[in-house]
């Protein structure tokens, strides 16, 4: 799989792939390997911040819709905030196998160039708010695109780093990229407020609150602003970044699904990420409907960014705790605040007035914050269970399926809502889900003589 040349981490002149890579190595990690691991990592976690930032712009671009005119029903909201979710999920399942079929540098500068389609896509779209509810969906699909980055990215990230590093290494990475959700919810607002270049990026629309009040805004710098960045982005992965040399075909690479440990990997983070994820897109919808009619009822993007916010920097501080304790205790610890949470949550949701508004935010803050937490434990514990390759595969597989968390939790809630008037159902589910998963992560790594301890 390598071959053992003069300097450390080299690649062929000109070329995609390393020649050696050995990061367990002490010798090779000291004269090259941690350098370029780290620069690598550098520069995959910028580009994945530009794909979080776009996956998750369209839930900063729903709750202003109405109010620049576009005839939406909340349903069609809700659906128009899950789309990315559906996106990224299904886009994830190919990027699982991108990384041994093509390399880190490849697949991190062709990807995060494909940003640009989603990014110019809304840049026209919102500023005529006669376009179809069908091309709208449509560029709510593109937006997948950032969503589905995070099976090729975080993988090869995987393989540059020793296991003793592994943990701190994703949860940087994952951690700060998860920062573009809270990135483009708390610029947004303040961008759209500005006419930047002389107006030359097209003219201000009128935005109508729901008391009437009206202001000018210019709804197409929240994605104007990220076009130069993503082309930065791009150029700098090819620029600098090369490809470990653990390749595998397709049909090598199924082996993962015959790992019972695969399975549970991925119900356990379906139960961080998939809630983390899905949360943030609906978050700003959910603050509108609990709270949106009530005087005084506040914007929801003022505090919609906190949760994704509060999740990231659990989970990069989260990171290296799983390499000192154990990613499946820390993963226990997780569970339990989720479920606490979760049950909390339904108390504050059907409030009637702003005096319940602090506890509803903070219970969801604690469920963002845990959710951080065992993200970057779930993340330990892979690695620890599978040899290299397969480990990868294994991250990018449940990175996939945790990313139809947007999709679902927005559709459930929506759901949730038709039926019952309020979200409290789709919480009870997750408490009961939360509950199931403690009881797995307990059994097969968390106890003592567990069968697999990681």
């Amino acid at each position: 799989m390598s071959t053992t040349i003069d300097k450390a981490g080299a690649a062929r002149a000109g070329g995609t792939w390393l020649q050696r890579w050995q990061p367990e190595d002490a010798g090779f990690w000291a004269e090259g390997g941690k350098a370029r691991a780290w620069a690598t990592l550098a520069v995959t976690t910028f580009d994945l911040t530009l794909a979080f930032i776009t996956w998750f712009v369209v839930s900063a671009l729903v709750v202003r819709l109405p109010g620049l005119g576009f005839k939406l029903t909340t349903d069609q909201l809700f659906w128009l905030a899950a789309m990315p979710g559906l996106a990224g999920g299904t886009l994830r399942i190919g990027h699982t196998f991108l990384t041994p079929l093509l390399g880190t540098r490849h697949v991190v500068a062709l990807s995060t160039l494909s940003l640009l389609v989603p990014a110019v896509g809304w840049f026209h779209a919102v500023q005529d708010n006669t376009t179809p509810y069908w091309v709208l969906m449509l560029l709510a699909f593109a937006s997948g695109l950032g969503g589905g980055n995070f099976s090729s990215f975080m993988p090869s990230t995987s393989l540059f780093f020793p296991k003793r590093l592994q943990g701190t290494a994703l949860a940087i990475q994952a951690g700060v990229g998860n920062f573009g959700v809270s990135v483009v919810q708390f610029v947004t607002p303040w961008i759209i407020g500005l006419s930047l270049a002389d107006g030359l990026l097209g003219e201000g629309q009128v935005l109508r609150a729901a008391n009437g009040a009206t202001k000018t805004v210019w709804m197409q710098n929240a994605t104007a602003i990220y076009v130069p960045l993503i082309l930065l982005g791009a150029l700098a992965a090819w620029t600098f970044l090369r490809s470990v040399p653990v390749k595998a075909n397709f049909r090598e690479q199924l082996d993962i699904f015959g790992l019972k440990h695969g399975l549970i990997m991925t119900v356990l983070y379906i139960m961080t990420f998939g809630i983390f994820s899905g949360l943030a897109a609906v978050f700003p919808l959910l603050i509108k409907q609990c709270y949106g009619s009530l005087p005084g009822a506040p914007d929801p993007l003022t505090y919609a960014f906190l949760g994704p916010l509060v999740g990231s920097v659990a989970r990069v501080l989260a990171g290296p705790a799983a390499d000192r304790f154990g990613g499946a205790k820390v993963t226990q610890v997780a569970g339990f605040g989720m479920l606490a949470c979760a049950l909390t949550v339904p108390f504050f949701t059907q409030p009637t007035s702003m005096d319940d508004f602090p506890y509803f935010v903070g219970s969801m803050l604690g469920l963002f914050m845990f959710a951080g937490i065992g993200n970057a434990s779930t993340f330990k514990q892979m690695p620890m269970l599978f040899p290299p390759r397969q480990a990868a595969g294994v991250i990018g597989w449940t990175g996939a399926m945790a990313a139809y968390g947007p999709f679902f939790c927005s559709l459930l809630i929506g759901q949730s809502l038709a039926f019952f008037g309020s979200p409290n159902a789709f919480f009870c589910w997750c408490a009961a889900y939360f509950a199931a998963c403690i009881g797995l992560n307990w059994f097969f790594y968390a106890r003592r003589n567990a069968p697999n301890p990681c």
